[in-house]
């Protein structure tokens, strides 16, 4: 990706974004505690961005995405999209809405409807959105997707189950395209792909990104396919953003230890790199989301804790990166090479 294709003008922007989910037991259901699945996560996405998301599982990753979709609503916080507070809106406004923000989901074998032709499936969001396009022209629309996503024009009428996996996706990112959005939310949209067709759907992307100047949240777990596809990225732990800044210094300048060790374990190809790489071990389990540690989240499992940071939480904020400087949350936050 090049800085020249990104815009200065953002067009997403979460600030303190919180999701909570209930525990409940007994029997009469009642609440005994909160899953904190997303816990003040706050970001902005410029048009023609691509910004990356990563974590370990159960990070929150995921989450966060549905969130901005509003398929979870939040517990606290805001999201706009331009000047429109997104949260506030309902009925017809949100409907409309959602014309700008549609979402790519991770597996292509459970997010399309076997039932259903892949004409009904790309079309579909043109029978809830009638205005978008003439009844007349939906078929003629949905063949124009199906060949914008490099698939067959002419199998509009097969179903899901007569598709590979990477072509399903296609079908899934042409539905997400129907409405013509300025941004789209790929979640883990190639973790169920062959490693070759997880390249074919990133180039896709990539392409579709140029073409139509949209603006991407990639969320992901593996960290070579974020680095290709991102402008930016942002690395999440047990709901929190611990760190975000541009491709180039998250990959070679990470400050926050959590990022170090994430990069320190990326499968390298090349043996004399691999041998004069220092890996980092990280001791003890990921904490619950249901009673995350005070302080620092990740004090449990760093080797740089101090006492400050098991009662004092670490601000998002600028810190030096031996070039310049992006945003860590970390006290102790200094860069390390990366082989």
């Amino acid at each position: 990706m090049t800085a020249s294709t990104v815009s200065s003008e953002v067009v997403l922007r979460a600030e303190d974004l919180v999701k909570h989910y209930p525990i409940r037991a007994g029997v009469f259901r009642r609440t005994v505690g909160w899953v904190k699945a997303l816990d003040g996560v706050s970001f902005e996405l410029h048009k023609g961005e691509t910004l990356g998301i990563v974590g370990e599982s159960g990070c929150g990753k995921s989450t966060l995405g549905r969130t901005l979709m509003r398929l979870e609503e939040p517990t606290s916080g805001k999201l706009t999209f331009g000047d429109v507070d997104v949260f506030s809106q309902r009925g017809a406004q949100m409907r409309r809405l959602r014309r700008d923000i549609q979402i790519v989901f991770q597996d292509p074998y459970t997010s399309l409807n076997p039932r259903k032709t892949v004409g009904d499936i790309v079309g579909e969001p043109l029978e809830i959105h009638p205005d978008v396009v003439p009844r007349s022209g939906r078929r003629r629309r949905v063949q124009e997707l199906l060949e914008l996503v490099g698939l067959n024009p002419e199998h509009i009428s097969r179903y899901p189950h007569q598709f590979s996996g990477g072509q399903r996706q296609r079908i899934g990112i042409a539905r997400g395209l129907a409405l013509n959005p300025r941004v789209i939310i790929c979640d883990e949209p190639v973790s169920a792909l062959d490693v070759s067709v997880q390249a074919q759907v990133v180039n896709l992307l990539e392409e579709l990104q140029r073409e139509l100047g949209l603006a991407y949240i990639f969320i992901a777990h593996d960290l070579s396919v974020v680095r290709h596809i991102s402008d930016r990225v942002g690395v999440m732990y047990l709901g929190q953003l611990v760190e975000i800044g541009d491709e180039d210094q998250i990959y070679n300048r990470p400050t926050h230890p959590y990022t170090q060790a994430l990069l320190s374990a990326v499968p390298v190809p090349d043996p004399t790199l691999r041998n004069a790489r220092d890996h980092i071990v990280l001791t003890g389990d990921v904490p619950s989301p249901a009673n995350p540690p005070k302080g620092c989240r990740f004090h449990t499992r760093c080797w740089k804790a101090q006492d400050n940071c098991v009662t004092e939480m670490p601000g998002l904020d600028l810190r030096p990166d031996g070039v310049s400087e992006h945003a860590s949350r970390c006290h102790y936050a200094e860069p390390r090479e990366v082989v």
